[in-house]
């Protein structure tokens, strides 16, 4: 276990020098503002499409691969739905509650598994990343929309949708693996240029991540962040874990696909809770708490992924 820490230990101390360098305005909010798109516009989708266009993955490992990371999903989201709800919390709470329990920063999930297993482990992370991104904005959306609209802001669906046409993370999969299959190889000029942006990108983004942390907004009760974070780091990766025993996937699959498992929520969760109605500073302890938390969960499950597989 401490192996893996110290693999991962320096993705996180970048996490908190972000948070650092934003909290004293070096270089400046406004540089922080434009980075996020620059990280979410150019330079992952960049990355992304060099690793999944140039790097072979055995044939039929797709189908598997969404079969288990989106089980995972399913339980987690049903699990944190019923004990919500069962459990008093208020409609505004209980969706916080989904996107903690079922949302995943996919920045600090492609980052850790670039580090501890390479580029094998880094394409893997980005065919995840292209099953998770629909169900995952599709599901959550609608369900916070029927929870506190009662089924009503049926307008949602086009942002949804249109939202999930443009993405470049989905787009720049979807890209690489078409490059693949096609099997042209590498294109000149563009493959040197993606490889130079993706280069950048985890650095920069694990300084974004950090500058996004709002730790002076940890002002929530216990018992609903206590809920989301027992099904994220618990039912998420034991359900997904079934499934990899169950279909055979060993190594480094099972590995990032428990990386994925036990990922905290991403700070976009919190600018959903706002806009939609949900209790955001919720949201935001709960992002929060699960990328501290994250520092050990990650290595634990991995160690418990090894023995496993």
């Amino acid at each position: 276990m401490l192996n893996i820490l110290w693999a991962i230990l320096p993705i996180f101390v970048l996490i908190v020098l972000g948070n650092l360098l934003r909290r004293n305005g070096i270089p400046s909010i406004e540089f922080w503002n434009l980075n996020d798109k620059l990280v979410y516009w150019v330079l992952f989708p960049s990355l992304l499409f060099y690793k999944t266009s140039t790097t072979e993955l055995a044939g039929g490992f797709l189908g598997p691969l969404a079969a288990i990371i989106l089980t995972g999903l399913v339980a987690a989201v049903v699990v944190s739905l019923v004990l919500g709800l069962a459990l008093g919390f208020n409609r505004p709470q209980a969706t916080s509650i989904l996107q903690g329990s079922a949302r995943h920063n996919t920045f600090i999930a492609l980052a850790i598994a670039e580090r501890l297993f390479g580029a094998d482990g880094l394409a893997v992370a980005a065919l995840c990343t292209a099953v998770l991104i629909p169900p995952t904005n599709v599901l959550i959306i609608s369900l916070m929309n029927i929870m506190l609209h009662q089924g009503g802001g049926g307008s949602l669906w086009a942002p949804v949708a249109r939202d999930l046409a443009r993405n470049p993370l989905i787009l720049s999969v979807a890209l690489g693996m078409g490059v693949q299959y096609i099997g042209i190889g590498e294109i000149p000029v563009v493959h040197e240029a993606t490889g130079m942006l993706g280069r950048a990108a985890l650095p920069i983004v694990l300084l974004a991540v950090g500058a996004n942390i709002r730790l002076h907004e940890m002002k929530a009760s216990v018992a609903p962040i206590a809920l989301a974070t027992a099904v994220k780091f618990l039912v998420f990766p034991a359900a997904a874990w079934a499934m990899c025993w169950q279909l055979g996937i060993t190594g480094v699959p099972a590995y990032v696909i428990t990386i994925f498992a036990v990922m905290p929520m991403p700070p976009s969760s919190f600018t959903i809770a706002r806009e939609m109605g949900g209790d955001a500073p919720l949201a935001a302890s709960m992002i929060t708490l699960q990328t501290l938390l994250s520092l050990i969960t990650v290595p634990v499950s991995l160690v418990i992924a090894q023995k496993l597989f």
